[in-house]
């Protein structure tokens, strides 16, 4: 079968015509004209909040010296119970830029999937990729798209972190960004931040953990440390798992490296240092 169209209007078997006409850099409104089913903010019925679906829960930020980075812990739970334990709530976006994400989990996970395409076809429309505003401001979007569902209890709150290439001073570049359910755009300027149901011990401990001169592998450790917190505290959000080798999920973004997931060993090596430390704490004050 020919599949091919010899004009914007064809209507015969191959591709909409909506295909060949002139590009708008939004693949997200190219899909709301072409196929808006497929949005993570379609249209969703009255009862929609009585549904029990799972929920990511815990993410942390925080910038280091010469980047930033972004962690999050691996459970999903669904009312009383785990969903999943070993979900990935962290996701690289582009070379510079990763999103955590908290609340629906489902929809969570489409969201930020679709912010990805979001921005690569914006890079190849216009042949230059998004400033870090302009990604920031693109997310805030898709949240706010995002209102109705959040208002029948499918809420998506979502957590960026990125290094911005144009900044004057490449030691303090990494920038996180967070947001609330309407679409709600806040630069966290105390250099940590959290979302989900754990963070306000995540963030407790970040405040007294937190150095904004830290290397990498002092972040990293910090991070792991209040994820460790709060699934202490919190319920919903899980701890390093020894037995099933589960661990937190990191991603850090440097002006070298780009945006990269660190190894599973890597993440492994430093909750077993964290879960031993805490271990001999506790021995010590129990003697």
């Amino acid at each position: 079968m020919d599949n091919t169209s010899a004009g914007a209007g064809f209507s015969g078997p191959g591709l909409p015509s909506a295909y060949f006409s002139p590009a708008s850099s939004s693949f997200s409104d190219f899909v709301r004209a072409a196929a808006p089913e497929l949005l993570p903010g379609r249209q969703v019925s009255a009862g929609a909040a009585g549904l029990d679906v799972p929920h990511g829960t815990t993410i942390v930020a925080l910038t280091f010296a010469g980047g930033v980075l972004i962690a999050g812990d691996r459970r999903a739970t669904s009312g009383n119970l785990i969903a999943s334990r070993d979900i990935e709530k962290v996701h690289v976006t582009d070379e510079y830029s990763a999103v955590g994400i908290a609340g629906t989990a489902g929809l969570a996970v489409e969201m930020v999937r679709l912010y990805g395409v979001e921005l690569a076809h914006y890079e190849k429309i216009e042949g230059v990729s998004l400033s870090l505003d302009g990604k920031t401001n693109k997310l805030a979007g898709m949240v706010k798209a995002n209102l109705e569902m959040a208002m029948a209890g499918l809420a998506v709150v979502p957590l960026f972190v990125g290094y911005d290439l144009e900044a004057e001073d490449a030691k303090h570049a990494g920038r996180i960004v967070s947001y609330d359910p309407a679409g709600g755009r806040y630069e966290e300027y105390a250099g940590y931040a959290g979302v989900g149901s754990g963070s306000l011990f995540a963030k407790s401990a970040l405040k007294k953990l937190y150095d904004p001169d830290a290397d990498e592998e002092a972040a990293v450790r910090a991070a792991v440390e209040a994820l460790y917190d709060a699934a202490d505290d919190d319920t919903a959000s899980g701890g390093p798992d020894l037995v099933r080798r589960i661990f937190p999920s990191v991603i850090t973004i440097t002006a070298e490296q780009g945006a990269v997931q660190l190894p599973p060993e890597r993440t492994a090596a430093v909750a077993e240092a964290v879960v031993a430390g805490r271990a001999e704490h506790n021995h010590h004050r129990a003697s």
